[in-house]
């Protein structure tokens, strides 16, 4: 382990740590959340889980927010920058605000909502995205202190794959805690294969859904007392994994929070890894002598919200993507300006952008090619278009 601009490697390696506890017991993340923004010289911070079904936007383990923020956040978050930033990044990449101060100092949601507050950068990272719901994990600083830097973002970077990685563990036990006396009776319980290895490689236990997923046998295999995927890059790339997750301490290199583990025709499973050696994670599976505990799913593919895949086809950032969003249900060039709280003269500048990066010249044409996409965009208002938007 290496430090980070002035952060200790025992720092790092605690919050790790810590990260890695929340996947056993969700309680934990209230006090993980204020670590990481510590680290990161945050004044507040959380996780946010936006639930699609019943379009709402929870705070969840927040610190240091006023309670009007967080109600006005929740009614203006499907028009904030982070709602459609979310759909066109992948799990774990990280942004900040500031990253484009110069268009934020020019949105409604600048004024309306962090302004009034005297918030002046928000940082965060999509961290879970399923059918339902998809969460984030976010810090924030106020005026007293500056805009993230690079250490930050660095920072961020580097604890956002340990995050996806907890949440993703969480999401598939769907309990709010483990108690060892208890713990094979839930793992035969869930639909996720688990698998607990020992520090050498050797599986020392597998519950009902991993007994399943080897007897099929189509993907993945036991051979010599070991996972043995029937991909060979998959077979690598999994005793990598294993080891990194069962070596003395956190490695901190360990950045890739899932691995595909394929079959022969083109399905298969994602695996998910949990060091279980130190902290609260060690009791839990202590009748199992185990160091890391492999989940194995099949995986679910999220519905894509409208204009998601034409999004991500053609590269089109976020601020982009609203602005087509806006455009696509009628609106003049002034209207969605008006709409979204930015200049005409930055919607004219998006579309151009837009127009550079799908190879069309004019706006019929671009909406033409949208409409004939996959999924298309359905009639509703503007304002229902961005809140599909942001909740998918």
């Amino acid at each position: 382990m290496i430090d980070l601009d002035g952060v200790s490697a025992q720092a790092l390696s605690d919050t790790i740590g810590a990260i890695y506890d929340c996947a056993l017991d969700p309680q934990l993340w209230s006090a993980t959340c204020r670590k990481i923004a510590a680290l990161c010289e945050s004044t507040a911070g959380g996780i946010c889980v936006h639930d699609m079904r019943h379009v709402q936007n929870d705070q969840l383990f927040v610190f240091g927010y006023q309670p009007e923020f967080l109600e006005r956040l929740g009614q203006n978050y499907a028009a904030s920058p982070m709602a459609v930033a979310d759909v066109v990044s992948n799990i774990g990449d990280v942004s900040a605000l500031s990253m484009d101060s110069s268009e934020l100092s020019e949105t409604r949601f600048f004024r309306d909502v962090l302004e009034p507050f005297g918030l002046v950068d928000i940082i965060w990272f999509p961290a879970l995205r399923t059918g339902g719901r998809m969460a984030s994990m976010h810090a924030s600083r106020g005026e007293t202190v500056p805009h993230y830097q690079k250490r930050e973002i660095s920072l961020f970077k580097l604890l956002s794959p340990h995050v996806c990685r907890a949440l993703a563990i969480s999401d598939a036990l769907d309990i709010r805690a483990l108690r060892s006396e208890m713990l094979e009776r839930t793992l035969d319980a869930l639909v996720a294969g688990v698998y607990l290895t020992a520090r050498d490689g050797r599986v020392v236990y597998m519950n009902a859904a991993a007994e399943r997923q080897i007897r099929t046998g189509d993907a993945i295999r036991i051979v010599n007392n070991r996972l043995h995927p029937t991909d060979s890059a998959a077979r690598a790339a999994l005793s990598k994994a294993i080891d990194q997750a069962t070596r003395d301490g956190l490695d901190m290199d360990m950045t890739a929070h899932s691995l595909a583990i394929p079959d022969a025709v083109g399905t298969g499973y994602v695996a998910t890894f949990l060091p279980v050696d130190s902290g609260q994670r060690r009791s839990a599976v202590a009748p199992f002598a185990a160091s890391c505990a492999v989940f194995m799913q099949d995986p679910v593919r999220a519905p894509l919200m409208p204009g998601e895949a034409f999004a991500r086809l053609y590269g089109l950032t976020g601020g982009e993507l609203r602005v087509l969003l806006a455009l696509a249900q009628g609106l003049g060039g002034m209207e969605a300006a008006d709409m979204l709280g930015i200049s005409e003269p930055t919607v004219r500048t998006h579309l151009q952008h837009i127009f550079s990066k799908t190879g069309t010249l004019r706006q019929t044409e671009l909406l033409l090619l949208l409409r004939n996409s996959t999924p298309p965009i359905r009639a509703h208002s503007a304002s229902s278009a961005i809140r599909e938007a942001a909740f998918r």
